[in-house]
């Protein structure tokens, strides 16, 4: 059952940076912005992974926002910015565009202020994700299904942020969003008693991995932060490269939870700052990674929520003896989807091969070209004898 938040109806302080001077985003906000989810958001564990500590040589945390309420941490920085919509805005509703999981939390927190919103997933969101914004959102939520990216669907939000007037929640590019995510690091180390030495967290349009920068820097500046991209949709990495965010020319959907096309400007420069790596991982080893887990660990995660682990060992080498944390930042996985995952994972370990023949579109080519080949075969077999 949805538990009301204790300051729904009334005018919560503000996050937002165009209110309080300073940065965009502060250790301070992320806290206060734990103090908004106590009680209405569940706090997720930390366990211990064997497997991948033995693969390292390290001892290996996982924040397990796979089990969250709505299955990812998504649900931590909607609902911190919908705690703190004023009475006019609540009349007014919300809108905001997701690959899934955004749009999954801004359901659930709709649900408990009572605010009603307007999401919008691209095509390409998994039929499961589309019934679990459903069920969450109640009729609380429409969900509006356009266009084949993330993107796609960001732009429709916009268009009806201004036609409607509603109050656009941006999946990470908000300092109200950020902060709410950056509460999944400020947990974990407060579990754990103490900061680990490195902390691995997924990337996509930025939001984790800012709010996990802008709360270690100034609580933790020691630790070391590794933000993973997908190779197909590093726009991050692309970001810094170029010197701001840019969009990048195509992206691989696959790891749908993390394919963004351009980075977001708020969270490029707090990354930028922030001292935080970046590197990448091809989604055939997050397949690999998927599949370990589900095997090995008896986790099921989405695509992104493999992502940082999957780059442990490979992109990411530790210190032997090092406390590692990652996040498994989501479970959202279509079990229809694991045939592609199992598939992309036997092409990556060189397990399944693919090849293309080029032959003119005429009759013959193809039964001659077979003839031709069963008798180069043959002859070659008949050398070899």
């Amino acid at each position: 059952m949805v538990r009301p938040p204790p300051d729904a109806g009334t005018n919560p302080p503000t996050d937002d940076p165009a209110v309080e001077s300073g940065p965009l985003v502060t250790a301070v906000m992320v806290e206060a912005a734990a103090d908004r989810l106590d009680g209405c958001i569940p706090a997720t564990p930390v366990e211990i992974s064997s497997r991948l500590s033995a693969r390292v040589g390290a001892t290996v945390w996982l924040k397990r926002e796979d089990l969250q309420v709505v299955r990812s941490y998504k649900v931590r920085g909607a609902y911190n910015f919908v705690v703190q919509l004023n009475e006019a805005e609540r009349t007014a509703g919300v809108v905001s565009a997701s690959a899934g999981n955004h749009a999954q939390g801004l359901a659930y927190a709709c649900a408990a202020v009572g605010v009603h919103g307007r999401i919008y997933v691209p095509r390409t969101t998994p039929r499961q994700k589309r019934d679990r914004i459903a069920a969450l959102g109640g009729d609380m939520v429409e969900l509006v299904v356009l266009g084949d990216s993330y993107d796609d669907a960001a732009e429709a939000a916009a268009s009806d942020e201004v036609a409607t007037g509603a109050t656009r929640v941006p999946a990470f590019d908000h300092s109200r969003t950020i902060a709410g995510q950056g509460t999944v690091l400020a947990e974990a180390v407060q579990q754990l008693g103490a900061a680990p030495d490195v902390v691995v967290v997924p990337v996509g349009g930025g939001g984790l991995l800012a709010g996990t920068v802008a709360w270690l820097e100034e609580r933790h500046p020691e630790v070391r932060v590794v933000g993973v991209e997908p190779a197909g949709a590093a726009c991050m990495a692309a970001a810094l490269t170029a010197g701001a965010p840019v969009a990048l020319a195509e992206i691989d959907g696959f790891v749908d939870g993390a394919a963004v096309r351009r980075a977001g400007e708020l969270t490029y420069p707090l990354v930028r700052d922030g001292g935080a790596e970046l590197v990448s991982v091809p989604e055939g080893q997050v397949c690999c990674e998927m599949l370990a887990m589900y095997q090995s660990d008896g986790i099921i995660a989405e695509p992104a929520g493999a992502l940082a682990v999957a780059a442990l060992g490979t992109a990411i080498s530790v210190a032997p003896g090092a406390g590692v944390l990652c996040v498994v930042s989501g479970g959202n996985n279509d079990v229809s989807r694991y045939g592609e995952v199992v598939e992309r994972a036997l092409v990556h370990e060189g397990r399944k091969h693919y090849f293309l023949v080029d032959f003119p579109q005429e009759p013959g080519p193809l039964s001659n070209r077979s003839t031709a080949r069963k008798l180069d075969l043959h002859e070659s077999a008949q050398r070899r004898n």
